[in-house]
């Protein structure tokens, strides 16, 4: 149980490219449209915003539920990635995806072994 706080941080990491993948990839057309939808049904391109990491928040849900039989842990992590994606576009906006992936993983690294590792 003390490695779990890794274990986590890994499949978050995984989640997120599997929906980078799946969304940008896969179901481009689809996820483009969605995005219409969703806009035409906000006030602001933030409320926009918002929903999809929302709706990104749900999938890493599902995903580390599914993953660890648990779904506080799924909770958890879906709520500590929305964070730190709400955060990091907010005050770091220019960042690559190597610095955006180690941002995500550290911090979130940090949040699970404060949960499970101590």
């Amino acid at each position: 149980m003390q490695m779990i706080w890794f274990y986590v941080a890994i499949a978050l990491a995984i989640s997120d490219i599997l929906h980078t993948t799946l969304m940008w990839k896969v179901l481009n057309n689809f996820y483009i449209l969605l995005g219409v939808f969703i806009q035409q049904s906000t006030h602001s391109s933030w409320q926009t915003w918002l929903v999809h990491e929302a709706m990104e928040g749900a999938f890493h849900f599902i995903i580390v539920s599914v993953v660890f039989l648990n779904p506080i842990i799924g909770i958890l992590a879906a709520l500590i990635h929305f964070a730190i994606d709400v955060s990091h576009t907010v005050f770091m906006p220019k960042m690559g995806e190597i610095e955006h992936r180690a941002l995500h993983f550290v911090v979130e690294s940090i949040f699970f072994i404060i949960i499970y590792g101590l």
